[in-house]
């Protein structure tokens, strides 16, 4: 954008870089960017609106000119001197609005050259081997690269899952019926933090047995509620069973926009003791983000829940995208390449902030390294930590919508939820000899099985 500015106004408006705080590197919010563009071409329009009254005020003035014109016969001085006053105010007031349209024309010429640039980033961009770092784990950019290399031009990476999980070849793992059973329900004094739902989480995840949690807070004499969903939690000989954190939890989530998982978690809400409206924020890790993500996309869900935030961790959720007023926080790790496993970067606008560490991590000697250090809950409840102290203004904005949707946690009802998978489809005899398929379905009572 060129340096150009009306008269007296100082410097021409510039978008400024993404942030780096620390280990932090800060991309969208309202320090991002995009919102930066946003902002400007918003007073592009206000400035459009102020060269028409400019346009008005030239013809005005012209006519005045025009209307002292007879006067120069009774007095030629200041006959002159009036008309010539006129004319050079008009010509003042033409050089202001010539200065205002090319400040706009510009800030448009800025914005069209970013988004050219966001939709060229967005584009499979191959290097080439030799510039890969090739170890494991594989980083967050490393392996969005071997995505877009892997993915059909033209298609996402939903789309690919969908026509790779053949139902002829794979039944096991297609999205089926999930419903809720009820755990137990505590009353405790909680820290309503982002590092305390992430640590939060790591515990239900330890449990391994399909469970979230849905925690009620008081925020201000009405409740909001979190849901905690815990990431992948692998089977090892019954994938696609009971439990819809397995793998195949992962193809519903990526695939299938959480088709059945958002009806049973809205079910949890209801039998924890949510009503219409109620506030709630969503926090997941891993496969959990995914799920928590695609609340903020269901319009059924959020015909009866009012989501205001949503947290995530370690979660590949670049194609979704939130419904407007809806706040979202991403946290990734250079190291971790969960969130690249869509080879999509999460898109920046004013209300979606994502945030990558960059401190370097390892594997303690002797340990099994799993998905990778950079995966890990610590880590990002460390990141979270830090994101909460931060003073960069997308960060400022984002935790306190955090705060201030969640509440206090003095006297949370903590209700645990296990998620139950319908049984999988079982060949059964036909009529003609020939066997069918015949998909049982969980009792409609606890079936998460609602609408989408």
């Amino acid at each position: 954008m060129a340096d150009a500015a009306p008269v007296g106004a100082g410097s021409a408006p510039q978008p400024t870089p993404p942030a780096q705080d620390g280990y932090l590197k800060i991309r969208g919010g309202i320090g991002g960017i995009s919102f930066q563009l946003e902002e400007l071409l918003s007073g592009v329009a206000v400035m459009d609106g102020l060269v028409q009254q400019l346009i008005g005020i030239e013809d005005e003035t012209q006519r005045i000119q025009e209307a002292l014109e007879p006067y120069l016969y009774d007095s030629l001085a200041t006959g002159s001197a009036a008309v010539d006053a006129v004319a050079a105010g008009r010509q003042h007031v033409g050089r202001v609005r010539r200065q205002l349209v090319e400040v706009s024309a510009d800030v448009r010429a800025s914005a069209r050259d970013y988004e050219a640039a966001e939709e060229r980033q967005a584009r499979p961009h191959f290097v080439g081997v030799d510039e890969f770092t090739w170890s494991w784990p594989l980083g967050r950019d490393v392996t969005e690269e071997i995505v877009n290399r892997v993915v059909p031009e033209g298609h996402t990476a939903r789309e690919s899952v969908r026509e790779t999980l053949n139902p002829e070849v794979f039944p096991g793992l297609q999205p089926r019926t999930v419903g809720i059973e009820p755990v137990s329900q505590e009353t405790l004094s909680v820290d309503p933090s982002m590092a305390w739902a992430l640590r939060r989480i790591q515990e239900i995840h330890a449990r391994g047995d399909g469970e979230i949690e849905v925690i009620r807070t008081d925020n201000g004499g009405a409740p909001s509620w979190m849901v905690m969903i815990p990431g992948t939690e692998p089977e090892q000989e019954n994938m696609g069973g009971s439990n819809p954190l397995d793998e195949a939890g992962i193809a519903e989530a990526i695939g299938y926009d959480s088709q059945y998982v958002v009806p049973a978690i809205a079910e949890a809400l209801r039998e924890a003791g949510a009503s219409r409206g109620d506030h709630v924020v969503a926090v997941g890790h891993s496969q959990g983000g995914v799920h928590a993500m695609n609340l903020s996309q269901n319009k059924a869900f959020l015909a009866e829940f009012d989501l205001k935030y949503v947290l995530t961790a370690g979660s590949p959720t670049g194609e979704i995208i939130p419904e407007p007023g809806i706040t979202v926080l991403h946290f990734e790790h250079a190291q971790d390449w969960v969130p690249g496993s869509e080879g999509k970067a999460n898109p920046e606008t004013r209300d979606r902030t994502t945030v990558t560490l960059t401190k370097p991590v390892g594997v303690p000697e002797g340990e099994d390294p799993g998905l990778g250090p950079g995966h890990d809950l610590d880590n990002y409840a460390e990141g979270a930590e830090l994101a909460a102290a931060s003073q960069d203004p997308s960060l400022v904005a984002s935790t306190a919508v955090f705060a201030g949707a969640v509440g206090s946690g003095a006297g949370a009802a903590v209700s645990r939820f296990k998620l139950v998978r319908a049984p999988a489809p079982v060949a059964v005899p036909a009529p003609d000899g020939r066997s069918a398929l015949r998909i049982p379905h969980l009792p409609e009572s606890r079936s998460g099985s609602g609408p989408r």
